[in-house]
């Protein structure tokens, strides 16, 4: 069925309709540019109500819709796969004032993560969420994959910071979810149902977030290990500090490559390293020496109290992700862990690249608090990748894993759904799926076969 172009340019006006060929090849392939796709339009709406219009215009046309925010994704969650609509919450883009008295603040979910923060921050609060793509991740994308990120061993993820919401259903309706108060039993908690779905329900257009106050004393330190096992187990030990704010795992392969390639130095030199960090209203450095003590660490760890001095140490979590695109587009693979299984994990995945990607390089990074990790595979060819990208959520199944911890299943991993999920859930999630979409028209390439 042909994308309705004249309907929607007559909706939204010309200034947001396009179909030409460069914008729409530059909007089908994912962030990686390993996952190319196809589309007919791109539509730019303004407000919800238009966002809801585009939606029923496209239902009753036939047409497959397929919703990109920032662009992020790195399971192809955005990339069209059969001429689709391409709808941009890229105008949604509002940022409400923020309510000091209850700490909430409601914006488009066009709005970058940045911005959010940014607005909190003014207003002496943050926001609990923070990713290394905080400029260009949109936080209607990141409500959508339920996002987690740097700061989740002490706020959580999307789930626990999203209020309220406003969602554009596929039948061109709008539902507006903002409870006044906190405790609310009156029925589904539809919120939690839109937040994780991955656009495939609806779209979320808006959202109501919860900030957190700021705590006054902050100190960070990266501590070497050269056994992996001693370092999840350090991991163990402190994600239940009370003030533990983040508890970052470092692959030394990586360090050491950001020095050499982004002249980033390595603060401590270890095969393995964990950035960590306390905050709280009070002085953190007596707290932090207590945990830290008897952990068989390499060396000295390094640590920064001050401001100056604990940006230098997050420097080297966040060159991790810069240093993994200069060898090209990597392979990544989103997992989830039991904590006990993090090192053997590690070693099966070195082996498995050096059968099927030889010259290829792991990098490791991540969520150690949570088993939440990120496997970056280096220089590795689009046939090694068809090879080896299977057989590695195999060896996740194996080891008691998810395939997707942050990042969702997007279609990339669609295939991949029954090794976390079993027939009942499955066809539970299809029931819902069709319940609001019955023709499957949005997002049609995300989640499902």
């Amino acid at each position: 069925m042909l994308a309705p172009a004249g309907q929607l340019r007559r909706l939204l006006g010309n200034a947001h309709v396009s179909a030409d060929p460069d914008v729409l090849s530059a909007r089908s392939v994912d962030w990686t540019g390993r996952y190319r796709g196809s589309a007919a339009l791109l539509v730019r709406p303004g407000c919800a109500e238009e966002v809801a219009a585009v939606l029923e215009v496209c239902r009753e046309a036939g047409a497959f819709v397929t919703v990109q925010g920032g662009r992020t994704s790195l399971v192809a969650g955005t990339v069209p796969e059969h001429d689709d609509v391409l709808l941009s919450t890229e105008r949604l883009t509002a940022v409400g004032p923020v309510d000091e008295l209850r700490r909430r603040i409601r914006v488009g979910a066009g709005a970058t993560l940045a911005d959010v923060q940014r607005a909190a921050s003014g207003a002496g609060l943050l926001f609990g969420v923070d990713l290394a793509a905080r400029d260009s991740a949109t936080v209607g994308g990141m409500a959508s994959t339920n996002a987690g990120g740097l700061r989740t061993v002490r706020y959580g993820a999307m789930a626990d910071q999203v209020v309220g919401l406003e969602v554009a259903l596929p039948d061109g309706s709008l539902l507006r979810r903002y409870p006044t108060v906190p405790s609310d039993n009156t029925g589904y908690d539809l919120r939690s149902l839109f937040v994780g779905a991955e656009g495939t329900l609806g779209v979320i257009t808006e959202v109501d977030l919860r900030l957190r106050p700021t705590p006054r004393h902050r100190i960070s330190a990266i501590c070497g290990f050269d056994d992996l096992d001693a370092l999840v187990a350090c991991g163990r030990d402190l994600r239940d500090e009370p003030t533990i704010a983040a508890l970052e795992l470092l692959d030394g392969r990586g360090v050491r490559l950001a020095d050499e390639r982004l002249g980033v130095p390595a603060p401590v030199r270890a095969d393995w390293l964990l950035l960590v960090e306390l905050a709280g209203d009070s002085d953190q450095s007596e707290p932090l020496a207590a945990a830290l003590e008897g952990q068989p660490m390499s060396a000295e760890p390094a640590v920064g109290a001050d401001p100056a001095a604990r940006q230098r140490l997050w420097r080297t979590r966040e060159a991790l992700a810069e240093v993994v695109g200069l060898f090209g587009p990597p392979v990544k693979f989103d997992v989830a862990l039991p904590l006990s299984e993090i090192s053997g994990f590690a070693a099966d995945a070195a082996a498995l690249i050096g059968e099927h990607a030889p010259n290829a390089r792991p990098v490791l990074f991540g969520h150690v608090g949570e088993g939440n990790l990120h496997l970056n595979v280096l220089g590795c060819t689009p046939g090694e990748e068809a090879a080896l990208y299977g057989a590695m959520m195999g060896v996740i199944a194996a080891r008691g894993g998810n395939v997707s911890s942050e990042h969702g299943v997007g279609s990339r991993k669609r295939a991949y759904l029954s090794m976390a999920r079993d027939p009942a859930d499955i066809a539970a999630m299809r029931r819902v799926k069709a319940a609001f979409d019955p023709t499957g028209c949005l997002n049609p390439a995300v989640l499902f076969d």
